[in-house]
Protein backbone atom coordinates (compact mmCIF):
# COMPACT_ATOMS: atom_id res chain seq x y z
CA UNK A 1 0.00 0.00 0.00
CA UNK A 2 1.19 3.80 -0.60
CA UNK A 3 1.33 6.35 1.47
CA UNK A 4 -1.17 9.28 0.69
CA UNK A 5 0.18 12.95 0.74
CA UNK A 6 -1.36 15.73 -1.46
CA UNK A 7 -1.51 15.45 -4.81
CA UNK A 8 0.45 18.87 -5.06
CA UNK A 9 3.17 18.44 -2.24
CA UNK A 10 7.01 18.75 -4.20
CA UNK A 11 7.64 15.35 -2.48
CA UNK A 12 4.87 13.68 -4.68
CA UNK A 13 7.42 13.24 -7.72
CA UNK A 14 10.74 12.65 -6.33
CA UNK A 15 9.16 9.64 -4.12
CA UNK A 16 7.36 8.72 -7.45
CA UNK A 17 10.46 8.85 -9.84
CA UNK A 18 12.26 6.91 -6.69
CA UNK A 19 9.64 4.14 -6.48
CA UNK A 20 8.19 4.72 -3.82
CA UNK A 21 4.53 4.12 -4.21
CA UNK A 22 2.14 7.02 -3.43
CA UNK A 23 -1.44 7.49 -3.72
CA UNK A 24 -2.71 11.05 -4.33
CA UNK A 25 -5.82 12.31 -1.75
CA UNK A 26 -8.11 12.30 -5.07
CA UNK A 27 -7.48 8.42 -5.45
CA UNK A 28 -7.80 7.74 -1.82
CA UNK A 29 -10.88 9.11 -0.87
CA UNK A 30 -12.59 6.56 -3.07
CA UNK A 31 -10.95 3.42 -1.14
CA UNK A 32 -13.12 2.26 2.01
CA UNK A 33 -10.43 1.15 4.13
CA UNK A 34 -8.85 2.23 7.25
CA UNK A 35 -5.76 3.68 6.59
CA UNK A 36 -2.75 4.91 9.32
CA UNK A 37 -2.65 8.49 10.62
CA UNK A 38 0.79 9.80 10.75
CA UNK A 39 1.73 13.13 11.63
CA UNK A 40 5.13 14.69 10.98
CA UNK A 41 5.80 18.02 13.57
CA UNK A 42 8.50 19.40 11.30
CA UNK A 43 10.83 21.42 13.25
CA UNK A 44 13.72 21.11 10.91
CA UNK A 45 14.50 24.83 8.95
CA UNK A 46 14.38 23.36 5.63
CA UNK A 47 10.87 21.87 6.11
CA UNK A 48 10.53 20.72 2.20
CA UNK A 49 13.95 18.00 2.32
CA UNK A 50 12.63 16.94 5.97
CA UNK A 51 9.15 15.82 4.90
CA UNK A 52 10.45 14.27 1.90
CA UNK A 53 13.09 12.26 4.19
CA UNK A 54 10.02 10.84 6.93
CA UNK A 55 7.76 10.60 3.64
CA UNK A 56 10.28 8.31 1.73
CA UNK A 57 10.33 5.72 4.46
CA UNK A 58 6.85 5.61 5.58
CA UNK A 59 5.94 5.71 1.81
CA UNK A 60 7.97 1.95 2.38
CA UNK A 61 5.65 0.23 4.12
CA UNK A 62 2.91 -2.16 2.82
CA UNK A 63 0.14 -0.39 4.58
CA UNK A 64 -1.44 2.58 3.93
CA UNK A 65 -0.80 6.13 5.64
CA UNK A 66 -2.13 9.26 5.55
CA UNK A 67 0.56 11.74 6.39
CA UNK A 68 -0.10 15.21 8.05
CA UNK A 69 2.35 18.11 8.04
CA UNK A 70 2.33 19.72 11.36
CA UNK A 71 4.01 23.12 12.60
CA UNK A 72 3.92 25.27 15.09
CA UNK A 73 2.00 28.00 15.17
CA UNK A 74 4.21 30.37 17.82
CA UNK A 75 7.41 30.14 15.39
CA UNK A 76 7.50 32.06 11.79
CA UNK A 77 10.12 29.48 9.57
CA UNK A 78 12.51 31.33 7.92
CA UNK A 79 13.59 28.68 5.38
CA UNK A 80 10.63 27.72 4.11
CA UNK A 81 8.63 29.66 1.51
CA UNK A 82 5.41 30.74 3.05
CA UNK A 83 2.95 29.12 0.53
CA UNK A 84 4.68 26.02 1.07
CA UNK A 85 3.38 26.12 5.09
CA UNK A 86 0.18 27.41 3.92
CA UNK A 87 -0.91 24.75 1.07
CA UNK A 88 0.27 21.98 2.92
CA UNK A 89 0.75 22.32 6.58
CA UNK A 90 -1.43 22.88 9.97
CA UNK A 91 -0.67 24.33 12.95
CA UNK A 92 -0.66 22.40 15.86
CA UNK A 93 -4.08 24.19 17.09
CA UNK A 94 -5.22 23.04 13.80
CA UNK A 95 -4.78 19.20 14.52
CA UNK A 96 -5.25 19.20 18.45
CA UNK A 97 -8.80 17.64 18.12
CA UNK A 98 -7.18 14.50 16.09
CA UNK A 99 -5.80 11.26 16.78
CA UNK A 100 -2.66 9.95 15.27
CA UNK A 101 -1.51 6.73 15.22
CA UNK A 102 2.14 7.68 15.22
CA UNK A 103 3.42 11.39 15.03
CA UNK A 104 6.93 12.29 14.46
CA UNK A 105 9.04 14.85 15.94
CA UNK A 106 11.88 16.16 14.33
CA UNK A 107 14.90 17.58 15.36
CA UNK A 108 15.52 21.56 15.56
CA UNK A 109 18.56 23.43 15.46
CA UNK A 110 18.08 24.96 18.86
CA UNK A 111 19.99 22.45 20.51
CA UNK A 112 22.71 24.48 22.29
CA UNK A 113 20.21 26.81 24.11
CA UNK A 114 18.37 25.63 27.30
CA UNK A 115 14.96 24.44 26.50
CA UNK A 116 13.26 26.95 28.29
CA UNK A 117 15.08 29.77 26.35
CA UNK A 118 13.35 28.33 22.98
CA UNK A 119 10.72 30.73 21.83
CA UNK A 120 8.09 28.23 21.13
CA UNK A 121 9.34 25.90 24.06
CA UNK A 122 5.78 26.62 25.87
CA UNK A 123 3.68 25.26 22.79
CA UNK A 124 6.11 22.51 22.14
CA UNK A 125 5.38 21.00 26.15
CA UNK A 126 1.59 21.15 25.46
CA UNK A 127 2.14 19.61 22.36
CA UNK A 128 4.51 16.80 24.04
CA UNK A 129 1.85 16.18 26.59
CA UNK A 130 -0.79 16.32 23.87
CA UNK A 131 0.73 12.96 22.29
CA UNK A 132 0.28 10.88 25.07
CA UNK A 133 -3.44 11.10 25.08
CA UNK A 134 -3.84 12.01 21.15
CA UNK A 135 -0.97 9.62 20.09
CA UNK A 136 -1.04 5.71 20.00
CA UNK A 137 3.03 5.98 19.18
CA UNK A 138 5.49 9.15 18.88
CA UNK A 139 8.76 8.78 17.57
CA UNK A 140 10.78 11.70 18.91
CA UNK A 141 14.26 12.78 16.86
CA UNK A 142 17.46 13.99 18.05
CA UNK A 143 16.74 17.39 19.50
CA UNK A 144 12.64 16.50 19.37
CA UNK A 145 14.03 13.46 21.71
CA UNK A 146 16.09 15.22 24.11
CA UNK A 147 13.05 17.70 24.74
CA UNK A 148 10.87 14.54 24.98
CA UNK A 149 13.10 13.37 27.83
CA UNK A 150 13.73 15.95 29.82
CA UNK A 151 9.78 17.06 29.38
CA UNK A 152 8.37 13.75 30.80
CA UNK A 153 11.39 12.95 32.85
CA UNK A 154 13.70 16.01 33.69
CA UNK A 155 16.92 13.64 31.74
CA UNK A 156 19.43 16.41 30.86
CA UNK A 157 21.50 17.94 27.95
CA UNK A 158 25.18 17.97 27.87
CA UNK A 159 26.80 20.39 25.57
CA UNK A 160 30.08 18.84 23.92
CA UNK A 161 33.30 20.41 23.22
CA UNK A 162 32.67 19.71 19.95
CA UNK A 163 29.99 18.99 17.59
CA UNK A 164 29.35 15.27 16.99
CA UNK A 165 29.08 15.01 13.22
CA UNK A 166 29.44 11.72 10.90
CA UNK A 167 29.09 8.79 10.31
CA UNK A 168 28.96 6.19 13.69
CA UNK A 169 29.20 2.78 14.24
CA UNK A 170 26.29 1.39 16.74
CA UNK A 171 25.49 -1.39 18.78
CA UNK A 172 22.15 -3.65 18.72
CA UNK A 173 21.61 -3.96 22.63
CA UNK A 174 18.42 -5.49 22.24
CA UNK A 175 17.67 -7.78 19.13
CA UNK A 176 14.57 -9.35 20.23
CA UNK A 177 13.20 -5.83 20.39
CA UNK A 178 10.06 -5.60 17.90
CA UNK A 179 11.46 -2.48 16.73
CA UNK A 180 15.04 -3.81 15.70
CA UNK A 181 13.54 -7.21 13.88
CA UNK A 182 16.17 -7.62 11.14
CA UNK A 183 18.95 -5.15 12.11
CA UNK A 184 22.94 -6.11 12.28
CA UNK A 185 24.47 -6.33 15.48
CA UNK A 186 26.64 -3.40 14.23
CA UNK A 187 25.87 -0.76 11.96
CA UNK A 188 26.09 2.96 11.19
CA UNK A 189 24.06 6.14 11.72
CA UNK A 190 24.39 9.34 10.70
CA UNK A 191 25.35 11.47 13.75
CA UNK A 192 24.74 15.50 13.69
CA UNK A 193 24.49 17.68 17.65
CA UNK A 194 26.41 19.68 19.59
CA UNK A 195 25.10 18.13 22.73
CA UNK A 196 24.33 14.81 24.18
CA UNK A 197 22.20 12.75 26.77
CA UNK A 198 23.77 10.21 28.94
CA UNK A 199 23.36 6.70 29.62
CA UNK A 200 23.41 6.96 33.12
CA UNK A 201 20.74 9.52 33.08
CA UNK A 202 17.94 7.03 30.74
CA UNK A 203 18.92 3.98 32.99
CA UNK A 204 17.79 6.27 35.53
CA UNK A 205 13.99 6.30 33.76
CA UNK A 206 11.93 3.85 35.17
CA UNK A 207 10.37 1.88 31.54
CA UNK A 208 13.36 3.13 29.88
CA UNK A 209 15.50 0.83 27.74
CA UNK A 210 17.80 1.54 26.19
CA UNK A 211 17.91 -0.51 22.09
CA UNK A 212 20.96 1.21 20.24
CA UNK A 213 24.30 2.76 21.38
CA UNK A 214 27.37 4.15 20.51
CA UNK A 215 31.36 4.01 22.02
CA UNK A 216 32.00 7.07 20.32
CA UNK A 217 28.88 9.46 20.58
CA UNK A 218 26.73 7.59 23.34
CA UNK A 219 22.87 6.56 23.42
CA UNK A 220 20.98 6.36 20.11
CA UNK A 221 17.49 4.94 20.23
CA UNK A 222 15.54 4.46 23.68
CA UNK A 223 12.51 3.04 24.06
CA UNK A 224 9.64 4.20 26.49
CA UNK A 225 6.66 1.74 27.15
CA UNK A 226 4.20 4.34 28.36
CA UNK A 227 2.85 5.46 25.55
CA UNK A 228 4.97 3.68 23.20
CA UNK A 229 7.15 6.19 22.97
CA UNK A 230 10.70 5.96 21.07
CA UNK A 231 13.80 8.23 21.42
CA UNK A 232 15.81 8.32 18.68
CA UNK A 233 18.85 10.77 19.60
CA UNK A 234 20.72 10.94 16.33
CA UNK A 235 19.45 11.41 12.61
CA UNK A 236 18.67 7.90 11.00
CA UNK A 237 16.28 9.27 8.44
CA UNK A 238 19.18 11.80 6.64
CA UNK A 239 19.80 11.42 2.67
CA UNK A 240 23.11 10.48 1.50
CA UNK A 241 24.07 14.01 1.07
CA UNK A 242 22.34 15.39 4.32
CA UNK A 243 25.76 15.36 6.35
CA UNK A 244 27.62 17.51 3.33
CA UNK A 245 25.00 19.30 2.92
CA UNK A 246 25.54 20.72 6.89
CA UNK A 247 28.87 20.48 6.81
CA UNK A 248 29.11 23.23 3.80
CA UNK A 249 26.31 25.25 5.66
CA UNK A 250 28.78 25.49 8.80
CA UNK A 251 31.56 26.28 6.76
CA UNK A 252 29.95 29.31 4.65
CA UNK A 253 28.88 30.69 8.71
CA UNK A 254 32.39 30.21 9.49
CA UNK A 255 31.43 27.81 12.00
CA UNK A 256 34.07 26.31 13.75
CA UNK A 257 33.17 22.26 12.59
CA UNK A 258 35.41 19.22 11.39
CA UNK A 259 35.06 17.13 8.60
CA UNK A 260 32.50 14.95 9.06
CA UNK A 261 33.94 11.57 10.34
CA UNK A 262 34.14 8.70 8.26
CA UNK A 263 31.35 10.12 5.92
CA UNK A 264 33.35 11.41 2.40
CA UNK A 265 35.44 8.82 0.73
CA UNK A 266 38.82 9.18 1.58
CA UNK A 267 37.70 12.28 3.54
CA UNK A 268 37.62 14.36 0.33
CA UNK A 269 34.65 16.72 0.38
CA UNK A 270 34.58 16.29 -3.26
CA UNK A 271 33.74 13.15 -3.74
CA UNK A 272 30.40 11.70 -3.41
CA UNK A 273 29.43 9.90 0.40
CA UNK A 274 28.25 6.48 -0.08
CA UNK A 275 24.74 5.97 2.35
CA UNK A 276 25.59 3.11 4.43
CA UNK A 277 22.46 3.11 6.60
CA UNK A 278 19.99 3.43 4.13
CA UNK A 279 18.50 -0.36 4.59
CA UNK A 280 18.56 0.40 8.73
CA UNK A 281 16.58 2.99 8.10
CA UNK A 282 13.87 1.43 6.84
CA UNK A 283 13.63 -1.31 8.38
CA UNK A 284 13.94 1.36 11.63
CA UNK A 285 10.97 2.33 10.52
CA UNK A 286 9.17 -0.75 9.28
CA UNK A 287 9.27 -2.21 12.86
CA UNK A 288 7.73 0.95 14.03
CA UNK A 289 4.83 1.10 11.78
CA UNK A 290 4.14 -2.68 11.95
CA UNK A 291 4.13 -2.40 15.57
CA UNK A 292 1.51 0.57 15.61
CA UNK A 293 -0.46 -1.78 12.80
CA UNK A 294 -0.21 -4.23 15.74
CA UNK A 295 -1.47 -2.71 18.80
CA UNK A 296 -3.40 0.40 18.11
CA UNK A 297 -6.97 0.56 18.42
CA UNK A 298 -9.38 0.36 15.39
CA UNK A 299 -11.68 2.83 16.23
CA UNK A 300 -8.89 6.25 15.85
CA UNK A 301 -11.17 7.78 18.86
CA UNK A 302 -10.54 5.15 21.09
CA UNK A 303 -6.79 6.30 21.02
CA UNK A 304 -5.23 7.32 24.06
CA UNK A 305 -8.11 6.39 26.13
CA UNK A 306 -6.57 4.41 28.70
CA UNK A 307 -4.08 7.72 29.41
CA UNK A 308 -5.96 10.32 30.15
CA UNK A 309 -4.74 11.86 33.03
CA UNK A 310 -1.46 9.93 33.57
Amino acid sequence: MPIKIPDTLPAYETLLSEGVRVKTETVAERQDIRPLHFGLLNLMPNKIKTELQFARLLGASPLQIELSLVRVGGHKAKNTPIDHLLSFYQTWDEVAERKFDGFIITGAPVETLDFEEVTYWDELKEILDWTTTHCHSTMNICWGAMAAAYHFHGVEKHLLNKKAFGVYRHRNLKPASVYLNGFSDDFQIPVSRWTEVRREDLEQVPGMELLMDSDEVGPCLAQESFANRLYMFNHIEYDSGSLGDEYRRDIDANVPVDLPFNYFPADDPGRTPLNRWRSHAHLLFGNWINEVYQTTPYHLEEIGEERTGA
